[in-house]
């Protein structure tokens, strides 16, 4: 299709069936994408990765030597954030996961604690529950991170070798009890000397993240860093 063709064309149904807000409802202008300019400048961002020291690190002080570690967004219940997050894993949306990581990797672009890292890994799901969802959300946010720090995601080291149930209502300790020991490395030497950021969808406990954490840090000569799109606190 020529140029001028497809920008009519797309104007023509831009005017009958206008995309719209994800959050707000409202139709997009031209310019803008899953998001109203509204919509994007009320997104609840941490800026943690302008912080040393802040609260996402402290869940893992004592627990992961880590290089950093940050989110993205504030996750609270009902919010705008949990709205995108339910879109992406139980609505079949990894545009809005691509979106949101090319944000969040823009923003760590920024950050010299981040932008030395050469590796993404994804926190993996079970086969089985990848399998029933069609994707891993973290490998959808890691994507589209790696398309604006040009690092690659490798999402063939950590594997989850167990189905485990959800950790949505469970306490702390069950938490960590939960995936005590389900992963395992694979293709290790492809991360070895790296400095290597762990990407997950939400943050909450971090019992996840840590079981994860402790298994990379397996490898020889590995720097960890932490990213989640989202913290939850308390």
């Amino acid at each position: 299709m020529k140029p001028f063709l497809h920008t009519w064309t797309s104007g023509l149904m831009g005017l009958f069936f206008p995309k719209r807000c994800l959050l707000c409802g409202k139709s997009l202008l031209h310019q803008e994408e899953l998001l109203c300019t509204t919509c994007f400048y009320k997104l609840a961002r941490t800026n943690y990765h302008l912080e040393t020291e802040n609260p996402v690190k402290e869940i893992f002080h004592g627990r992961l030597p880590l290089v950093s570690a940050t989110s993205y967004l504030f996750f609270s219940k009902g919010g705008g954030t949990q709205q995108m997050i339910h879109q992406l894993k139980y609505k079949g949306n990894k545009e809005i996961g691509i979106y949101l990581g090319r944000q969040f990797g823009r923003q760590l672009n920024e950050c010299p604690l981040f932008n030395t890292a050469g590796a993404l890994v994804p926190v993996p799901l079970h086969a089985k529950k990848e399998h029933k969802r069609g994707y891993n959300q973290s490998r959808i946010i890691a994507e589209g991170m790696a398309d604006v720090m040009n690092i690659p995601v490798f999402s063939d080291v950590l594997f989850r070798n167990t189905y485990s149930s959800s950790q949505t209502r469970k306490s702390r300790y069950e938490r960590w009890e939960n995936v005590k020991g389900i992963f395992e490395l694979k293709n290790r030497k492809r991360l070895q000397g790296k400095h290597v950021i762990l990407v997950d969808d939400v943050i909450t406990t971090g019992a996840t993240l840590e079981a994860c954490g402790n298994k990379l840090l397996e490898i020889p000569g590995i720097r960890l860093s932490i990213a989640s799109l989202a913290y939850a606190e308390g």
